[in-house]
């Protein structure tokens, strides 16, 4: 018999990847575990396993192919009575059967608005957009479109006698979850076809627009931008999809921007005296260091320092270790300390995040930063080191650069960014002295931080970088 293998749902806030390869073929025998393709999801690449072992009969995607939770991957003939790895193995089961209109609009339970750091996508704003709780039988009847706010917007009526608008079974799952008419939907598909996209900007707009409903010739009164000319008519033209991890930070800043009011603060810490232990530490790590005792990579550097001087500032000012929750108008602190790291790689802005900086010995740090950032850079890091973190760090030394503002990482508070030192003279005991200097860049979310608050976290930061034995007693 015939078991369709299609894609599952892969976690929370992603809704699909391009396929990077297809690692079988027509004819070929699969077993239960092996994998079948590499999908580039918003930050990383994973593998689907096949949850049957069979003969592939049909493959379904080709390398470049974009694919939405529930899209059909391949086509196993598998022997009759044959088990799958699990139930839900294949994605999920109303992905592949007919929708019916009458289906309950509650479908897919919302999740806690008091867990915001397990949200870090741009799909947060959506997904509170569908509020827990029993519906009286009119709103059962009638779905509303709701605004961060809780406010309905009221759409008409499904199964009224309108032919079905013309959207993937994937696509009609989230707009049952957050409540949206398609009619009331633009497709930008193929032939008017609305995607995933459409649905979600459709959610934006009513959102920008305070509750009312809003349709496509309204992006100019909602805040969103207007639409673009077409370039082509002055020169030659290139047009480049946003995708994988490029689209990913594109939605993430884009957020982060319009839902944070931004204030960056700027100090920097003289770092002369932490600079020359920081040489003399990592020459007497290369000299006691055995051939299997850690990756021959891994040094201690200025950011695994910042790392154990940032916690010990969060540890002193725990309201910049929070998340601020709007609609249930509550603060959130964290006890724990997950500090994310910003890694360039040529895919894009990737942010792994370290857990527990505040457990970990300065080695410990430098192997774990070391390898992640490799794995980052090749792909290979698993979606959850992309998650759970509650303050980032970002370095630009190394490329260079007086100062920058870093844009907080949504639904962290702030972010610390580090430019390169440079030596200055500074007055020492009544003489001028070069000083190394490191300029440090604070971001913050001044609906949490004030602007006082900020400015005695970067002060004490400076304070313990100035001065290695103080930092020493915090490590």
């Amino acid at each position: 018999m015939s078991e369709e293998l299609r894609l599952p749902d892969l976690g929370e806030n992603i809704e699909g990847g391009d396929v990077v390869s297809v690692l079988v073929g027509v004819g070929d025998d699969v077993e239960v575990e092996q994998n079948v393709i590499e999908l580039e999801t918003d930050k990383a690449v994973v593998e689907l396993p096949s949850p049957y072992s069979g003969k592939v009969k049909t493959i379904h995607v080709v390398a470049g192919d974009r694919l939405a939770i529930g899209d059909l991957v391949l086509t196993l003939e598998v022997a009759a009575g044959a088990e799958a790895r699990s139930e839900t193995a294949s994605g999920p089961a109303s992905a592949s059967e007919p929708e019916s209109a009458s289906e309950p609009e509650s479908a897919a339970e919302p999740e806690s608005a008091s867990e915001p750091e397990s949200a870090s996508g741009p799909d947060a704003e959506l997904k509170s957009a569908s509020e827990p709780g029993p519906k009286s039988e009119a709103a059962r009847r009638t779905p509303a479109a709701r605004t961060a706010a809780g406010r309905a917007v009221p759409v008409s009526a499904v199964g009224n006698g309108r032919p079905a608008a013309p959207a993937a079974p994937a696509t009609r799952r989230l707009a049952r979850e957050l409540g949206v008419d398609l009619h009331q939907v633009s497709g930008t598909g193929p032939s008017g076809r609305i995607t995933r996209d459409d649905v979600k900007s459709f959610v934006r707009r009513v959102s920008e627009t305070g509750g009312v409903s809003v349709g496509p010739g309204a992006a100019a009164n909602s805040g969103a931008a207007p639409a673009l000319p077409d370039f082509s008519q002055w020169g030659e033209v290139e047009v480049t999809p946003l995708r994988g991890i490029r689209k990913a930070t594109a939605d993430a800043m884009s957020l982060a921007w319009r839902t944070i009011p931004h204030v960056t603060q700027f100090d920097s810490a003289e770092v002369t005296d932490l600079e020359s232990a920081r040489k003399r530490y990592e020459t007497l790590r290369v000299k006691k260091r055995r051939p299997d005792d850690e990756p021959p990579g891994s040094k201690v550097t200025m950011t695994v320092l910042a790392l154990k001087a940032s916690v010990a500032a969060l540890q002193r000012f725990p309201r910049f270790n929070s998340s601020i929750d709007m609609a249930a108008g509550q603060l959130i602190t964290k006890r724990y300390f997950h500090i994310g790291i910003a890694v360039d790689t040529e895919h894009g802005l990737l942010v792994p995040v370290i857990r527990d900086v505040d457990k970990k010995s300065l080695d410990e740090l430098a192997v774990e930063i070391s390898d992640i950032a490799d794995r980052a850079r090749q792909r290979k890091i698993a979606l959850e080191e992309l998650r759970g973190g509650t303050f980032t760090i970002t370095n630009l030394g190394g490329i260079g650069g007086t100062a920058f503002t870093p844009i907080v990482n949504h639904p962290e508070v702030a972010i610390l960014g580090l430019a390169r030192g440079k030596k200055e003279l500074e007055m020492v005991d009544g003489r001028p002295q070069e000083r190394l200097m490191l300029p440090l860049c604070l971001s913050y979310d001044h609906r949490v931080i004030d602007g006082a608050d900020g400015a005695r976290f970067l002060r004490y930061l400076a304070a313990l970088l100035a001065n290695p034995f103080q930092l020493m007693l915090k490590l």
